[in-house]
């Protein structure tokens, strides 16, 4: 009688969070919604809270449209992203501070302890977001051949240059998530009634980078000449990877020029130490027993 009871009222207590998982179970996408939701809104929160702190910092609306195309190369296109960036130019040196004080290394030189987290913590963000935007860039260029095989495949399989592009970007959101993001983007840019060239060139705009500049510039030339576009991608993917080629010989060019600073201070110190270190010994030896003498 009492597990009976007890049933009822598991049953009647925990029926919402029963249902939630029977239903997590059933449709997993429904878990992974409410995943990206929690996310979104835990965005919305830190957006709202460093909004309080980015109001301390003096900016002009130029530097504001400069910090948000930053952002933007970086990958970050929510309307919060440029508030935090702001907040934590506050909050990273605040931080900073304490930590330094709670550790004692204030009480060896307060200045210049407390000067150095200041300065360090307003410009970190800065910092830490042009790694951020060379990185992405990085990304893009290594990835941009590969889609561009796709595309040409697509285009030359019969599909236009929009339908290639939407397809590219479905199919190796995967392997190359950046560029097929901002693909994707133009994909949008397009359905919404912008005209093609305009998306490409607001696509070498995002992202910065040379390599997607002369794409887009080849794209453009090639629309409004009419000579074929799958040839014309073709020809710069193969450049692409020429310059790919030619961009790792001369970093392995390079590393003869490298190698001779660990050679002086760290393996010809052994070396001669190895090799000279006996000799001298026995030479001090023998002008010790001559000396004694």
């Amino acid at each position: 009688m009492f597990l009976l009871i007890a049933s009822g009222g598991l049953l009647l207590f925990y029926r919402e969070a029963m249902l939630q998982r029977i239903t997590e179970v059933i449709n997993p996408q429904v878990k992974s919604k409410s995943l990206m939701t929690s996310i979104q809104e835990s965005g919305l929160s830190i957006g709202n809270v460093m909004e309080h702190f980015q109001n301390v910092i003096p900016k002009s609306q130029a530097e504001v449209s400069v910090v948000q195309q930053r952002l933007i190369r970086a990958g970050f296109r929510e309307d919060s992203a440029i508030k935090v960036f702001y907040g934590s130019k506050v909050v990273v040196p605040v931080l900073l501070s304490a930590a330094a004080a709670v550790s004692g290394l204030a009480s060896l030189s307060p200045f210049f302890v407390y000067a150095c987290c200041l300065g360090l913590g307003f410009l970190g963000p800065d910092f830490w977001l042009g790694r951020k935007i060379t990185n992405r860039q990085g990304k893009i260029r290594r990835g941009l051949p590969d889609v561009l095989d796709l595309l040409i495949i697509c285009i030359e399989a019969g599909l236009s240059l929009d339908q290639a592009t939407a397809r590219t970007a479905q199919e190796l959101v995967q392997a190359q998530p950046e560029l097929c993001d901002e693909l994707m983007v133009v994909v949008l840019e397009q359905r919404a009634g912008r005209a093609r060239a305009d998306s490409w060139k607001n696509l070498a705009e995002r992202t910065g980078e040379d390599s997607v500049r002369n794409l887009v510039s080849m794209l453009v030339q090639s629309e409004q000449f009419g000579t074929s576009i799958a040839k014309t991608l073709r020809v710069h993917g193969d450049s692409m990877r020429t310059k790919r080629v030619q961009a790792v010989e001369e970093q392995a060019a390079k590393t003869t020029i490298k190698l001779i600073f660990p050679l002086v201070f760290f393996i010809f110190p052994a070396l001669f130490l190895v090799t000279l270190g006996p000799a001298v010994i026995m030479m001090a030896e023998s002008f010790k027993q001559f000396l004694s003498k």
